[in-house]
Protein backbone atom coordinates (compact mmCIF):
# COMPACT_ATOMS: atom_id res chain seq x y z
CA UNK A 1 0.00 0.00 0.00
CA UNK A 2 1.52 3.78 -1.21
CA UNK A 3 1.39 5.34 2.20
CA UNK A 4 -0.03 8.79 2.12
CA UNK A 5 2.81 11.48 1.48
CA UNK A 6 3.85 8.92 -1.31
CA UNK A 7 0.01 9.39 -2.50
CA UNK A 8 0.71 12.86 -2.41
CA UNK A 9 4.06 13.18 -4.72
CA UNK A 10 2.61 10.57 -7.10
CA UNK A 11 -0.94 12.83 -7.59
CA UNK A 12 1.25 16.17 -7.79
CA UNK A 13 3.08 14.33 -10.61
CA UNK A 14 0.37 13.51 -12.25
CA UNK A 15 -0.97 17.10 -11.88
CA UNK A 16 1.59 18.66 -14.04
CA UNK A 17 2.28 16.00 -16.20
CA UNK A 18 -1.29 16.47 -17.56
CA UNK A 19 -0.96 20.33 -17.47
CA UNK A 20 2.09 19.78 -19.53
CA UNK A 21 0.33 17.49 -21.95
CA UNK A 22 -2.23 20.19 -22.31
CA UNK A 23 0.13 22.64 -23.65
CA UNK A 24 1.89 20.28 -25.97
CA UNK A 25 -1.89 19.84 -27.63
CA UNK A 26 -2.07 23.49 -27.67
CA UNK A 27 -0.55 26.09 -30.66
CA UNK A 28 1.71 27.53 -27.94
CA UNK A 29 3.80 24.13 -28.68
CA UNK A 30 4.88 25.84 -31.79
CA UNK A 31 6.15 28.44 -29.50
CA UNK A 32 8.21 26.02 -27.15
CA UNK A 33 9.65 24.28 -30.40
CA UNK A 34 10.89 27.24 -32.07
CA UNK A 35 12.01 28.43 -29.16
CA UNK A 36 13.81 24.79 -28.60
CA UNK A 37 15.14 24.96 -32.06
CA UNK A 38 16.76 28.43 -31.51
CA UNK A 39 19.15 26.78 -28.52
CA UNK A 40 19.87 24.09 -30.96
CA UNK A 41 21.01 26.20 -33.09
CA UNK A 42 23.94 27.26 -30.80
CA UNK A 43 25.58 23.96 -31.76
CA UNK A 44 26.53 25.56 -34.78
CA UNK A 45 28.04 28.84 -33.63
CA UNK A 46 31.09 30.07 -32.30
CA UNK A 47 33.49 30.89 -29.34
CA UNK A 48 31.92 34.89 -29.16
CA UNK A 49 28.09 33.52 -28.98
CA UNK A 50 28.97 31.07 -26.59
CA UNK A 51 30.32 33.75 -24.40
CA UNK A 52 27.82 36.08 -24.76
CA UNK A 53 25.33 33.61 -23.71
CA UNK A 54 27.58 32.66 -20.83
CA UNK A 55 27.07 36.61 -20.10
CA UNK A 56 23.46 36.53 -19.96
CA UNK A 57 23.41 33.93 -17.58
CA UNK A 58 25.96 35.82 -15.54
CA UNK A 59 23.35 38.68 -15.77
CA UNK A 60 20.05 36.51 -15.29
CA UNK A 61 21.89 35.11 -11.99
CA UNK A 62 19.14 36.51 -8.64
CA UNK A 63 17.52 39.03 -11.21
CA UNK A 64 15.26 39.48 -13.83
CA UNK A 65 15.36 37.37 -17.65
CA UNK A 66 13.43 39.91 -19.30
CA UNK A 67 15.95 42.90 -18.44
CA UNK A 68 19.17 40.53 -18.62
CA UNK A 69 17.93 39.89 -22.27
CA UNK A 70 17.72 43.54 -23.22
CA UNK A 71 20.89 44.50 -21.71
CA UNK A 72 22.71 41.93 -23.33
CA UNK A 73 21.38 43.14 -26.91
CA UNK A 74 23.37 46.15 -26.01
CA UNK A 75 26.55 44.67 -24.57
CA UNK A 76 27.37 42.68 -27.85
CA UNK A 77 29.59 42.85 -28.50
CA UNK A 78 32.07 45.44 -27.25
CA UNK A 79 30.47 45.01 -23.45
CA UNK A 80 30.99 41.94 -23.17
CA UNK A 81 34.50 41.48 -24.71
CA UNK A 82 36.31 44.85 -24.41
CA UNK A 83 35.05 47.19 -21.68
CA UNK A 84 36.63 47.91 -18.81
CA UNK A 85 34.80 46.79 -15.14
CA UNK A 86 34.19 50.01 -14.83
CA UNK A 87 32.84 51.32 -17.58
CA UNK A 88 30.54 47.71 -17.91
CA UNK A 89 29.80 48.36 -13.85
CA UNK A 90 28.66 52.07 -14.75
CA UNK A 91 26.42 51.01 -17.61
CA UNK A 92 24.91 48.10 -15.65
CA UNK A 93 24.26 50.61 -12.59
CA UNK A 94 22.72 52.91 -15.49
CA UNK A 95 20.61 49.92 -17.13
CA UNK A 96 19.32 49.27 -13.64
CA UNK A 97 20.68 46.22 -12.71
CA UNK A 98 20.65 45.50 -8.75
CA UNK A 99 23.75 43.46 -8.31
CA UNK A 100 25.62 45.96 -10.87
CA UNK A 101 29.36 45.47 -9.43
CA UNK A 102 29.36 42.12 -9.02
CA UNK A 103 28.18 41.38 -12.28
CA UNK A 104 30.48 43.66 -13.86
CA UNK A 105 33.10 41.80 -12.12
CA UNK A 106 31.80 38.15 -12.85
CA UNK A 107 31.89 39.51 -16.83
CA UNK A 108 35.34 40.33 -16.78
CA UNK A 109 36.98 37.56 -14.97
CA UNK A 110 35.09 35.77 -17.12
CA UNK A 111 37.13 36.79 -20.33
CA UNK A 112 39.21 33.96 -19.52
CA UNK A 113 37.73 31.69 -20.91
CA UNK A 114 36.27 33.16 -24.17
CA UNK A 115 36.77 30.13 -26.01
CA UNK A 116 34.81 28.70 -24.11
CA UNK A 117 33.25 26.36 -26.75
CA UNK A 118 36.43 25.20 -27.08
CA UNK A 119 36.85 24.66 -23.75
CA UNK A 120 34.03 23.01 -22.97
CA UNK A 121 34.21 20.50 -25.90
CA UNK A 122 37.30 18.97 -24.11
CA UNK A 123 34.86 18.37 -20.71
CA UNK A 124 32.48 15.45 -20.29
CA UNK A 125 31.10 17.00 -16.88
CA UNK A 126 30.68 20.04 -18.71
CA UNK A 127 28.37 21.10 -15.62
CA UNK A 128 30.68 20.85 -12.60
CA UNK A 129 33.25 22.38 -14.86
CA UNK A 130 31.87 25.47 -15.08
CA UNK A 131 30.67 25.58 -11.61
CA UNK A 132 33.74 25.40 -10.41
CA UNK A 133 35.82 27.42 -13.01
CA UNK A 134 33.40 31.03 -13.75
CA UNK A 135 32.84 32.61 -10.65
CA UNK A 136 29.14 33.35 -10.77
CA UNK A 137 27.67 30.02 -11.69
CA UNK A 138 26.31 27.47 -9.69
CA UNK A 139 24.26 24.55 -10.37
CA UNK A 140 21.16 26.34 -11.66
CA UNK A 141 23.04 29.21 -13.31
CA UNK A 142 25.21 26.66 -15.15
CA UNK A 143 22.39 24.43 -15.91
CA UNK A 144 20.45 27.62 -17.96
CA UNK A 145 23.63 28.13 -19.58
CA UNK A 146 24.25 24.68 -20.99
CA UNK A 147 20.11 24.39 -21.67
CA UNK A 148 20.61 27.60 -23.84
CA UNK A 149 23.46 26.52 -26.11
CA UNK A 150 21.89 23.42 -26.97
CA UNK A 151 22.24 20.72 -24.23
CA UNK A 152 19.03 19.45 -22.59
CA UNK A 153 20.49 17.15 -19.97
CA UNK A 154 20.10 19.47 -17.06
CA UNK A 155 17.34 21.01 -14.71
CA UNK A 156 16.81 24.76 -14.23
CA UNK A 157 15.74 24.62 -10.75
CA UNK A 158 14.74 28.30 -10.39
CA UNK A 159 12.36 29.78 -8.29
CA UNK A 160 9.61 29.23 -10.99
CA UNK A 161 10.48 25.33 -11.12
CA UNK A 162 10.43 25.00 -7.37
CA UNK A 163 7.64 27.03 -6.73
CA UNK A 164 5.62 24.73 -9.16
CA UNK A 165 7.40 21.53 -7.48
CA UNK A 166 5.95 22.75 -4.09
CA UNK A 167 2.51 23.95 -5.11
CA UNK A 168 1.98 20.51 -6.68
CA UNK A 169 3.11 19.07 -2.49
CA UNK A 170 5.71 16.84 -5.25
CA UNK A 171 8.78 18.34 -2.55
CA UNK A 172 8.79 20.77 0.45
CA UNK A 173 9.56 24.03 0.75
CA UNK A 174 13.79 24.39 1.73
CA UNK A 175 15.49 27.88 2.28
CA UNK A 176 18.78 26.67 1.05
CA UNK A 177 18.83 24.49 -2.45
CA UNK A 178 22.73 22.87 -1.88
CA UNK A 179 24.37 21.06 -4.63
CA UNK A 180 23.26 17.80 -3.18
CA UNK A 181 19.45 18.72 -2.81
CA UNK A 182 19.65 20.10 -6.15
CA UNK A 183 20.46 16.77 -7.79
CA UNK A 184 18.06 15.35 -5.81
CA UNK A 185 14.99 17.45 -7.33
CA UNK A 186 16.87 17.08 -10.85
CA UNK A 187 16.22 13.42 -10.40
CA UNK A 188 12.74 14.78 -10.14
CA UNK A 189 12.57 16.33 -12.81
CA UNK A 190 14.37 13.64 -15.03
CA UNK A 191 11.66 11.21 -13.92
CA UNK A 192 8.31 13.80 -15.21
CA UNK A 193 10.53 14.06 -18.26
CA UNK A 194 11.19 10.97 -19.12
CA UNK A 195 7.35 9.48 -18.61
CA UNK A 196 6.65 12.57 -21.18
CA UNK A 197 9.51 11.66 -23.74
CA UNK A 198 11.27 14.68 -23.26
CA UNK A 199 14.32 15.89 -22.03
CA UNK A 200 14.88 18.41 -19.23
CA UNK A 201 15.49 21.31 -21.27
CA UNK A 202 12.42 21.22 -23.16
CA UNK A 203 10.76 20.18 -19.95
CA UNK A 204 11.79 23.27 -17.86
CA UNK A 205 10.62 24.90 -20.56
CA UNK A 206 6.88 23.27 -20.34
CA UNK A 207 7.07 24.61 -16.42
CA UNK A 208 8.19 27.92 -16.84
CA UNK A 209 5.16 28.77 -19.31
CA UNK A 210 2.98 27.27 -17.01
CA UNK A 211 3.89 28.77 -13.80
CA UNK A 212 4.23 32.35 -15.86
CA UNK A 213 2.69 32.02 -18.74
CA UNK A 214 6.08 33.28 -20.79
CA UNK A 215 8.43 32.18 -23.20
CA UNK A 216 11.72 33.63 -22.84
CA UNK A 217 15.36 31.65 -22.21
Amino acid sequence: MIDTHQKIISDGLKKIIKKIELVRRSQDKKIIDKRLKEFLSFQKKGNDEWFFELCFCLLTSNWKAKESIEIQKKLIPDGFLRWNEEKLAQFLKKSGHRFWPQRAERIVLSRKYRNIKDVLSRESDKRSWLVKNIKGLGMKEASHFLRNIGFFDYAILDRHIISSLIDNSIIDAHKVLTPKKYVEIEKIMQKIAKKLGMSQGELDIYVWYIKTGKILK
